[in-house]
């Protein structure tokens, strides 16, 4: 097929194209609403509604409403939304059309009766000397007081990236091209800066405050007024002469130097030395660190130079701490003692203060079992033979019944712990001629089980040490002997005895991060008395230590450590020979079986009181359980003593009850200085 044909096979298509758009632009037109005026004038009123509409499609609309005429770069492609609730004139249509073109990377260039739409890219070419709205226009500002070459990197941001700006150094001036409604603030921006200002420069001498210290403070007050606006004023300390030079417009000189009189007055203080009450910093530890930080002990800061003022830094350093009021009584510089002050203040805060509950759990449970059997014979009056069985296993047999008969039949009070424990049977025949012999059966079970749970609980502050101790004092006895008096016959036995704490120990040291987390140094001991033990002698203690550092999270529980025990012990003693005859043994042997089980684990859970309303909460959650557990228990009168009032525990004051932080008093000024 030739191009001739293809050209005329294509051309109905675009003529098809064109009449479609023509359609959708005279649809789109006729949706706009004509309205009629007061007075009988007649003005169309335009209420655009077009959604993801071709912007070809909108420039069709706008040309039919408005009779412009326009020419549309091909590159000039995109959908538009452009929705209105209130009628508007053709002109007021015709700037939001341009708005709409700025807002899609276009904009209309007029060129006589023709409107070209172009990208911005191109506006530079198509600007105008004068202009509104969103319009292209391009202006020459020259400048009288500022170069235009320092203005350019100031104000290239403020100018879009399809405008153009730049400086021409013959003439002192700015070319800028943008839209007219941001030009007009970079032009008015350009002429707020292009004001003459006139510099001058003085030299302040200081006769009470550092120079160093106010040009620090100057300097922080310089940014602020910049940042607002205002003109720069250097502000440069000579340390050799203690003064401060001034270089700016007189306006702000004026100002300036009325904030250096206020600064170099003499404090209300006589001399360099003042009080200052610390709130909650410890004054004998503070002081301390202040003067290794700043060289105490009356160590003299270095002389000044030959002929230079001695200034506000010289001087000797002292610093002691007064405890009764828990002050800082300084001597120093005004310089040292601003700095001294600034260290004050950052460490005198409040700190956090942490809850640990030690949860101690121990679980045991015992078992024991004993069975034996022991003979006696005893032929002693008819030159027979004499013989017996005793076995350590058993708790008692025949020679420990035979040792509590003859003390019943003596004056010697009989031993309970010559009985056995358990069930004890004897058989057996005693003659006064012959032999005589008896047998006895010891048996013994036994059951027991422990549930010991100990809940220590400690407040103490952040990286503040604290320990708690719950138990009693037990005596050891460590030594004795006998010393024979004076009088013919008499002792003097002596014992020495030395006392042990038992029970539970809980010593930690808190560290808050600044998170939610707390390390924790720990050490918690607990210990008890073994069962059995009486009196003072061969005592034995049960000990359970843990020394640790963990960290924690505010609120969770964290177990520290544990022990499982579990032991089984058996025992068996018999006759040789005799306690291994089938069916008849059992009669020359004893046995014993104990079985232990030990659970012991110890937990941990810290909760951090950063403010008194968590204080209050924590005290009132345990002083509100106590109280209730009290009266439960006074429900139920004394049966003996009716008329007694059990004890009870008053209520928390009200304020615990606020759930607000309480007006801290504020502590003293800084007290009267002292030469």
């Amino acid at each position: 097929m030739s191009a001739h044909a293809t050209d005329a096979a294509a051309a109905p298509r675009q003529d098809a194209g064109r009449l479609l758009r023509r359609a959708r632009a005279a649809a789109l037109a006729a949706a706009v609403a004509l309205t009629a005026l007061p007075g009988g004038a007649q003005e169309p009123q335009i209420t655009p509604n077009y959604r993801e509409a071709d912007i070809r499609e909108l420039i069709d609309a706008v040309s039919q409403v408005t009779g412009r005429n326009f020419l549309v770069d091909p590159r000039v492609r995109a959908q538009v939304t452009l929705i209105s609730q209130t009628p508007m004139s053709p002109d007021a249509f015709y700037q939001t059309f341009l708005s709409a073109l700025s807002v899609n990377g276009f904009m209309a260039a007029e060129e006589g009766d023709i409107v070209k739409i172009v990208p911005d890219a191109n506006a530079r070419y198509y600007t105008e000397l004068a202009g509104e709205g969103e319009e292209f226009v391009t202006q020459l500002i020259v400048l009288e007081n500022v170069g235009a070459a320092q203005l350019v990197p100031i104000l290239r941001p403020l100018v879009p990236q399809n405008g153009h700006m730049a400086a021409h150094q013959q003439s002192n001036a700015l070319i800028i091209s943008d839209r007219a409604s941001n030009l007009r603030r970079v032009v008015d921006l350009v002429r707020r800066m292009d004001r003459a200002s006139a510099q001058e420069g003085q030299v302040i001498p200081l006769e009470n405050a550092s120079a160093t210290e106010v040009v620090r403070m100057l300097g922080a007050l310089n940014q602020a007024a910049q940042a607002g606006g205002a003109p720069p004023v250097q502000v440069i300390a000579d340390q050799r002469t203690n003064s401060v030079l001034l270089a700016g417009p007189p306006s702000a000189l004026m100002q300036y130097r009325a904030y250096i009189a206020f600064l170099d007055t003499p404090t209300e203080q006589t001399g360099d030395t003042i009080v200052r009450y610390l709130n909650y910093a410890d004054a004998e530890e503070l002081a301390t660190s202040l003067q290794m930080q700043f060289g105490g002990g009356g160590a003299a800061a270095p002389a000044p130079a030959e002929g230079a003022a001695a200034g506000p830094d010289a001087g000797p350093v002292t610093i002691w701490a007064h405890t009764g009021t828990n002050a800082l009584v300084i001597t120093a510089p005004a310089r040292v003692r601003e700095s001294m002050l600034a260290i004050i203040d950052r460490i005198d805060i409040p700190r956090a203060q942490v809850q640990v509950d030690a949860i101690i759990v121990e679980v045991s449970e015992e078992k024991a079992a004993e069975l034996g059997v022991t003979w006696a014979l005893d032929g002693s009056g008819g030159d027979d033979a004499i013989g017996l069985t005793n076995f350590g296993t058993t708790s008692g047999g025949i020679v420990q019944l035979g040792t509590a008969a003859r003390a019943q039949s003596s004056t010697t009070a009989p031993s309970a712990a010559a009985i056995p424990q358990g069930i004890t049977l004897g058989v057996g025949r005693i003659r006064d001629a012959g032999t005589s012999w008896a047998a006895i059966l010891s048996a013994l079970r036994g059951d027991g089980s422990t549930n010991v749970v100990s809940t220590p609980t400690i407040v103490t502050m952040d990286n503040e040490e604290a320990e708690i101790r719950v138990g009693q004092e037990v005596p050891f006895l460590t030594g004795q002997f006998t010393n024979t008096g004076a009088a013919a016959g008499s002792v003097n036995p002596f014992q020495t005895i030395q006392r042990e704490e038992v029970g539970t120990l809980l010593r930690i040291t808190p560290q808050i991060n600044e998170g939610t987390g707390v390390k924790l140094t720990i050490v918690q001991e607990t210990s008890s008395i073994a069962a059995g033990a009486t009196g003072a002698v061969d005592l034995v203690t049960n000990t359970r230590t843990i020394s640790t550092s963990v960290f924690v999270e505010d609120g969770d529980v964290l177990v520290l450590g544990g022990l499982i025990d579990d032991q089984l012990r058996q025992a068996e003693q018999r006759v040789p020979g005799l306690g291994r005859v089938p069916g008849l043994g059992w009669l020359f042997r004893a046995r014993r079986a104990d079985r232990t089980k030990t659970n012991l684990m110890v937990f941990i859970r810290p909760t951090i009181l950063r403010s008194v309303i968590d204080a209050r909460f924590q005290t009132n959650t345990k002083y509100s359980a106590l109280q209730q557990m009290i009266r439960e228990q006074a429900e139920s009168p004394v049966r003996l003593m009716r008329g007694e009032p059990p004890p009870v525990l008053p209520d928390l004051p009200p304020q615990m009850f606020e759930l607000v932080e309480p007006e801290r008093s504020t502590a003293p000024a800084d007290g009267d200085a002292t030469d």
